[in-house]
């Protein structure tokens, strides 16, 4: 697990920017495989989801090992990962991209919602689906299941790396959040990260204004004439930005 600790400044600045800026600023770093594919948002949110990640890992069920009474064990891996996922973290889960069965429902993510969790991602299916929407934490999910994990899964570790999405998800990743999806944002780039898509929306919102006027968007997106930075720099200056 990485020592690297989000900063409440850091966190405040991913809050303002999108997935689609994360996304283009990670893959000039080379990272082309961050956007967790398949899962949309159970309910969409205002507020952009933002977090490290505390994971939880699914394997195939096996009958012997999965009947209803396994639910019994205090230590079941679901369980007492929702019991533990600090305040303030995303629980991911690597439900294998199967939606047969549900990796969650309603109950669970109520309770990790009021222990104070940042969200929870999952590539498989959540049951309860319209009960998860009416949370204000922020949950994404491949689609609605209504079979009890066990049907399909084991739930296995907690907190070690997982794929979910196809994206590699390490402990301590900061997991970001809106309606187009959710990005994995390696720890030790997040702090960097944020601070150049902050820039990165700032100009984009500026090209916006701009194409919304009449303006073509060759030299403008991106910036290749002097003139349109100093027409940026004017607009940054006007606007607080």
């Amino acid at each position: 697990m990485t020592d690297y600790i989000l900063s409440e400044a850091t966190r405040a600045k991913l809050k303002k920017v999108s997935t689609a800026s994360i996304a283009t600023a990670l893959f000039k770093r080379g990272l082309r495989n961050q956007f967790i594919q398949g899962v949309v948002p159970v309910a969409p949110k205002e507020e952009v989801m933002v977090g490290q990640a505390f994971t939880l890992r699914y394997i195939p069920a096996r009958e012997d090992r999965n009947p209803i009474t396994a639910f019994r064990s205090p230590d079941h891996p679901q369980r007492v990962a929702i019991e533990t996922c600090p305040p303030g973290w995303v629980l991911v889960m690597d439900g294998r991209k199967d939606a047969r069965a549900a990796t969650a429902g309603s109950i669970l993510i109520t309770r990790l919602a009021i222990r104070g969790a940042a969200g929870v991602v999952t590539d498989g299916g959540m049951r309860d689906a319209a009960g998860i929407a009416e949370l204000d934490m922020p949950a994404y999910f491949a689609k609605p299941s209504a079979p009890t994990n066990l049907t399909h899964h084991e739930a296995l570790d907690i907190n070690v790396p997982v794929s979910c999405g196809d994206a590699p998800v390490f402990p301590g990743d900061v997991m970001v959040g809106d309606r187009d999806g959710v990005m994995v944002i390696p720890a030790h780039l997040a702090d960097e990260i944020a601070e150049e898509c902050t820039g990165m929306e700032s100009y984009e919102d500026f090209v916006l204004k701009e194409v919304q006027g009449g303006a073509g968007i060759i030299g403008l997106y991106p910036c290749t004439k002097d003139e349109n930075q100093k027409k940026y720099e004017a607009w940054r200056t006007e606007n607080s930005r």
